[in-house]
C-alpha cells in the first residue's frame, strides 16, 4: 500500500499551496474540495439531496451548486451545518478509497490527501503521517478576505467550527508555520518531502 500522508489545517493557512508543492516533487495529491465537486454535479444524487435541503438558492443559473450561497447557508446555523456534512461526507469518503486503489493499482508510493476536517470527521487513524499546515488568524482571516473574497463573519464562523488550531497541531505529526512568503513556504515544503520519503522507505534528496 502507498505511504498515506493526511495534509490539513486551519482555515486559509495554506494547504493547498503545500499539496501544490508535494505535487511537483512527486506526490500523487487526492483533494477532498475536488471530490466534493465531483459528487455534487448534476443529476448526482448529493446533488438532490443539498437541493431538497437547502433550497434554489444554492443553486447556480447553469444549474451547478453555488459553493459560495451553500457554504453561506451550511454556516447559518449548527444543524444546518450538519446537515450537509451528513450528505457530503460519505460520498467524498467513497471517492476517495476508489483514488486510493487506483493509485496503489498503479503503483504509486506516497499519497498525500488534502482534507480540511481530517481530524472533525475522525479520520486521523487512516495515515502513517499527518501534516497541518497552520498560521496566525490574523493573516489567515486577511487571506480569506483577501483572496477569496469572503466576510469577516464568513471566515469567523468557518474557523469557529473547525478544531482549534492549538488540538490540531498538538495532534499532528509535523507542523508547517505558513505566515511568511511564498519562498519560505517553498523551504518548508521541501524538507517535508525529505522527511516522507525517509517515512516511507523512499529515500531521495
Amino acid at each position: 500500500m502507498p505511504f498515506r500522508v493526511g495534509l490539513t489545517g486551519t482555515v486559509a493557512a495554506g494547504k493547498s499551496a503545500v499539496a501544490g508543492h508535494l505535487a511537483e516533487r512527486g506526490a500523487t495529491v487526492i483533494d477532498s474540495d475536488e471530490l466534493a465537486r465531483e459528487i455534487v454535479r448534476p443529476g448526482s444524487p448529493a446533488y438532490a439531496r443539498i437541493r431538497e435541503a437547502f433550497g434554489s438558492g444554492v443553486i447556480s443559473p447553469d444549474g451547478t451548486i453555488d459553493r459560495s450561497s451553500l457554504r453561506e447557508a451550511a454556516f447559518a446555523d449548527k444543524q444546518a451545518r450538519e446537515r450537509l456534512e451528513e450528505i457530503s461526507h460519505a460520498g467524498i469518503r467513497d471517492l476517495r478509497a476508489r483514488r486510493i486503489a487506483e493509485a496503489a493499482a498503479a503503483g504509486v508510493r506516497v499519497i498525500v490527501e488534502e482534507i480540511p476536517l481530517l481530524f472533525e470527521v475522525g479520520l486521523e487513524g487512516d495515515y502513517d503521517m499527518i501534516v497541518v499546515v497552520d498560521a496566525p488568524r490574523a493573516v489567515r482571516e486577511a487571506r480569506a478576505l483577501g483572496s477569496r473574497g469572503w466576510t469577516a463573519e464568513e471566515f469567523a464562523a468557518i474557523d469557529a467550527a473547525q478544531l482549534a488550531a492549538s488540538e490540531k497541531r498538538r495532534r499532528a505529526d509535523r507542523v508547517l508555520d505558513n505566515r511568511g512568503d511564498p519562498a519560505e513556504l517553498d523551504d518548508a515544503a521541501r524538507g517535508l518531502w525529505r522527511e516522507i520519503l525517509r517515512a516511507a522507505g523512499e529515500g531521495g534528496p
